[in-house]
């Protein structure tokens, strides 16, 4: 089992460092081009959420950003942030005609489209992503 951990203030800055982490992770593990597509937009989305809207950007709390590789093909992505958490239960749907024009509420939505499994943990303030990759990489 592989273990990558990364811990980095709540900045827009910061993002690169993940978007690098991911790449390595991904050259790593020879992933093909469509999966680390999605992998990257699934997690730098879970990362913007936890740097914009849980920790509101503000440069003296932190983002916890740990990668797993798991014996049975799979990985995990889990980002932790350090606000208040959110109703992860109740995020409207941005496919609704009335949610189609606004801005926020894709971040989610598009984690679970992309992902093979979304979880929420401590109140919304941990998001975990799983990717199997048997059959990508």
């Amino acid at each position: 089992m592989k273990q990558k951990n990364l811990t980095f203030p709540s900045t827009s800055d910061s993002l690169h460092l993940v978007e690098a982490l991911i790449d390595e992770i991904s050259s790593d593990m020879h992933l093909d081009e469509d999966y680390y597509g999605n992998i990257l937009i699934a997690v730098t989305e879970a990362v913007n959420n936890a740097i914009n809207h849980g920790n509101k950007q503000d440069p003296n709390k932190t983002v916890s950003f740990e990668f797993t590789e798991n014996d049975d093909h799979s990985i995990k992505f889990r980002i932790t942030d350090q606000g208040a958490g959110f109703d992860f239960e109740n995020i409207p749907d941005p496919t609704s005609p009335e949610n189609l024009e606004k801005v926020n509420g894709r971040g989610v939505f598009l984690m679970k489209q992309l992902s093979d499994g979304v979880t929420f943990d401590d109140n919304g303030r941990v998001v975990e992503l799983s990717f199997k990759l048997a059959q990508h990489a």
